[in-house]
């Protein structure tokens, strides 16, 4: 069923469908707070910066049903640029139809043909099926913890 699916970079015409799954996103996450303004702002300045920054969205019969972003981030120890992978997601209906790894996939070839020389992501450590999801895509647990707080 995948295949009636688009996969293609977002544009700026998406941007309430893409703060409607961020919204989406974000809600389960305790460490976040859902703010439609915010979440439209960093998608403009996403989508602003095609050379180090992109969002691929997954679209059936126009309604956009998924996303993933990705950033070009310069890493010290890998000597080059890595791409961080954030803000995935896929309507909860239109899970387990390869949906996902179609996004996943998109965001990866972006990231290799600008020369990352490493992957990587953030999730809750206590979703099972995200962290199975990613297993299955051949991405494995790090030691690192991840920390953050907010300027005073």
């Amino acid at each position: 069923m995948a295949e009636t699916i688009l996969i293609r970079e977002a544009e700026w015409d998406d941007r309430n469908d893409l703060v409607r799954l961020l919204c989406e996103l974000v809600s389960g996450e305790p460490d976040f707070r859902p703010d439609a303004s915010r979440l439209e702002f960093g998608i403009q300045r996403m989508l602003d910066a095609p050379e180090t920054r992109t969002i691929f969205v997954a679209q059936e019969l126009g309604r956009i049903v998924g996303m993933c972003a990705g950033q070009l981030l310069l890493s010290t120890a890998e000597g080059g640029c890595v791409l961080l992978v954030e803000d995935f997601i896929v309507e909860e209906s239109f899970r387990g139809r390869g949906i996902g790894r179609r996004l996943m996939e998109a965001v990866e070839a972006w990231g290799t043909t600008r020369g990352a020389k490493r992957f990587q992501l953030l999730t809750d450590r206590n979703n099972k099926t995200a962290l199975r999801f990613y297993r299955n895509l051949g991405w494995r647990r790090t030691q690192l913890t991840y920390l953050f707080r907010y300027p005073d």
